[in-house]
Parts: C-alpha cells; sequence; structure tokens
C-alpha cells in the first residue's frame, strides 16, 4: 500500500473521504486486512486524525459496510418470491465480493444498519405474502446466510492467494496418493477442486457457479418446505 508521511491534520478532510479511502482500501484487499494506520497512511494524515472525524477500526467497517449495501435495490415487489431472492442474491454476492471482508461482517454482525433497512423489510414482506408466516424470520436468515457465508469463504480465501499453487500441488498430490479413491473421487479432485485452487479467472467462473447453486438450491428447500407445508414446524 502506497503511503505517505502524515501531518498532524489535513486541511478539508471529511468524514466522507476518510470512508472513500477506507472504501477503496476494502475494494483493493480485505476489510479485516488494512488497519488505521495503512488508512492514515493513504490519507497522509496522523492515525489521530482518523480517530477524530470518524472513529476506530469498528465504526469505519460499519461505514464501508453501509457504503456496500447503499447500492443494492430491492428487486420489484411483484416478483414470486423465488425469483424476488434469486435475483436480490444473484446481485448482491457479486457486489459483496467486491469489498472483501464486508459478507463476513454482516455474518457476524447481522441486519443491523438503516441502509439494510429497506431490502430486509422488502424481503419480509415477500415471504410473508408467499405464506411463510411466522417463520418468515428463519427462511429470509437461511437465503441471506447462506449466500454470505460462500461469498465470505471465499473471500478468506483470496487473502491466502499466494499460497494457491503450493495447495495445489500438494491436493492433487494427496488424491494421486489416494489408491483405493473411486474415479468419481479422482475426478471431484480434477474438475471441481483443481480449478479453485488453481485460481485465475477459471477460478473466478467456478466461484459463481458455485454460488448460485448455493442460491438455487437454498430457494428449491425453501420450496418443498413451503409445498410440504412443513415451514411452521421447528425443526
Amino acid at each position: 500500500m502506497t503511503t505517505t508521511d502524515p501531518a498532524p491534520f489535513h486541511v478539508g478532510l471529511t468524514p466522507e473521504r476518510v470512508i472513500d479511502a477506507a472504501v477503496e482500501l476494502t475494494h483493493e484487499s480485505h476489510l479485516m486486512s488494512w488497519s488505521i494506520r495503512d488508512l492514515a497512511g493513504r490519507l497522509g494524515v496522523a492515525a489521530s486524525v482518523i480517530y477524530h472525524h470518524v472513529g476506530g477500526k469498528d465504526l469505519l467497517c460499519r461505514r464501508v459496510v453501509e457504503r456496500m449495501l447503499g447500492q443494492i435495490d430491492p428487486p420489484e415487489a411483484d416478483l414470486p418470491w423465488q425469483e424476488w431472492f434469486r435475483t436480490l442474491l444473484y446481485s448482491a454476492g457479486p457486489l459483496a465480493a467486491e469489498y472483501p471482508g464486508t459478507a463476513k461482517w454482516m455474518l457476524m454482525h447481522g441486519p443491523t444498519l438503516p441502509a439494510a433497512l429497506p431490502v430486509l423489510e422488502a424481503g419480509m414482506t415477500v415471504l410473508h405474502h408467499a405464506g411463510f408466516g411466522d417463520r418468515a424470520d428463519f427462511a429470509y436468515a437461511v437465503l441471506l446466510n447462506n449466500a454470505m457465508l460462500t461469498v465470505s469463504m471465499s473471500d478468506d480465501r483470496l487473502q491466502h492467494e499466494d499460497d494457491g499453487p503450493r495447495d495445489h500441488a500438494t491436493m492433487m498430490t494427496e488424491f494421486r496418493q489416494m489408491p483405493t479413491a473411486s474415479e468419481e473421487v479422482r475426478a471431484m479432485g480434477q474438475e471441481f477442486i483443481r480449478p479453485f485452487a488453481e485460481g485465475g479467472e477459471t477460478a473466478v467462473r467456478m466461484r459463481w457457479n458455485y454460488y448460485r447453486l448455493v442460491v438455487d438450491t437454498t430457494i428449491a428447500g425453501l420450496e418443498a418446505s413451503l409445498s410440504a407445508s412443513d415451514i411452521d414446524a421447528p425443526r
């Protein structure tokens, strides 16, 4: 990260400019990987100036997540609930991935931000209209958590991207050293695990193919539960 000599103050610095820089650092790396010192260096100020204008890292993380959430618009209200959530999550997942670490933050803190309220309220309304009743909260949580957990796992993997070649070689060697493994298991290693481990564009395509499968499967599971009238009975 490029830094400059920090000054004790910076004329014209505003909270918005501080948050802008925090968003940029997150986009370039990961929400959890940069420090107040990195942010101060980016802005050419002392770390104390960051605390004065916005606050500590926890508050800055909230502001970065708010910026990301502010780019999400609820889908059209008249869509069937399955298509409503598919439309929402197909767009929200890649958006969250543009700011690595924001998905994990949402998993840890939940929809506690004002910026999340429009989508939360719209989604709950769609689920209630679909017949989920008092289990709509469970359905919403499953849909959002499964999606964001999938994004979060990929985000965390990006923090160790340099280990990719080593991990790939190790995994492929271990597969070859399992003489009793079935052809199906060996094929999984070559066709599914290898592209993820190698990185690059192939891994990106696999990442989003897998993400969409998670979203579609979650929706299908909830639809089956609703059709079978099981949604009202907690398991």
